[in-house]
């Protein structure tokens, strides 16, 4: 028994001979260079924006304020007027078609073109357009017509009907064919005209018009709405603008276009 008790304290006395002891000084570590942040240089103009390569890529005269970031993470809107894309940051790939919320089911695409058509329609002047309308209207359209079309004249032709229902008409002047055309020449005419409302009125009916009226009429909104209609996406006519901005195209008897125009304000609620 004391053989083994002696023989462990001869182990615990090695161990702890062989034990290295930390030195009491501390370790020393050399300081650390002081380090200051460099601030970025603030960008001058629109150095650093990513838009600015992107430009390259799109038609001649896009601007910088036609692109801006997407609901698509990497995605970048590019808008001109009403008409809306997409284009991924690297510039790699352009997309053409509606972007869907599917939380909500709502399509953001046509959302943004309805916001731009209204905004676009609000900066024409009420001065500018020839109005029929009844005297308590309910609703409001703004119609981009051309004096020739025959459904443009079927539409006009039912007014009194419009009217009645409480529809108020605001026309806006776009002559398919296009500058330099009987169309467009009659457009003028009827915006030279003394009494305007009843001018359209005759050239829809196909009524002789007086063409040298126009020779006597120095500025005509006839360019500027068809540039308008162009931005805003029409491509025939009638083209019917509700007062949200939504768009209807083509012709439709009054009581369906009026009931058209509640379905779209529904939607919207």
């Amino acid at each position: 028994m004391l053989r083994h008790f002696a023989f462990l304290i001869l182990v615990i006395c090695a161990a702890a001979a062989n034990v290295r002891v930390a030195s009491a000084d501390p370790v020393r570590v050399a300081p650390a260079e002081p380090t200051h942040a460099v601030p970025a240089p603030a960008p001058t103009d629109q150095a650093g924006d990513p838009r600015v390569a992107l430009l390259k890529l799109l038609p001649a005269g896009s601007k910088m304020d036609d692109l801006r970031p997407s609901p698509i993470p990497g995605m970048y809107e590019f808008m001109q007027g009403a008409d809306v894309s997409y284009l991924t940051a690297d510039g790699k790939y352009f997309l053409d078609g509606n972007v869907y919320d599917m939380s909500s089911r709502e399509n953001l695409t046509e959302e943004r073109r309805t916001s731009a058509r209204l905004a676009m329609i609000s900066a024409i002047p009420e001065s500018q357009m020839l109005i029929f309308s009844p005297k308590n209207p309910q609703y409001t359209i703004t119609v981009f017509t051309d004096v020739d079309c025959a459904y443009c004249r079927k539409l006009h032709g039912e007014m009194a009907e419009l009217n009645k229902l409480g529809v108020r008409v605001r026309y806006m002047f776009y002559p398919r064919t296009g500058p330099n055309t009987e169309s467009w020449k009659k457009a003028e005419v009827v915006w030279c005209s003394a009494n305007r409302n009843e001018a359209l009125t005759r050239a829809k009916t196909g009524a002789q018009l007086d063409m040298n009226v126009s020779k006597s009429c120095d500025v005509t909104p006839v360019a500027r709405e068809y540039a308008l209609g162009q931005s805003i996406g029409v491509r025939g006519t009638p083209a019917i603008l509700t007062e949200h901005g939504d768009y209807i195209a083509g012709y439709m008897p009054p009581r369906e276009l009026v009931q058209e125009i509640k379905d779209l304000r529904l939607a919207k609620r």
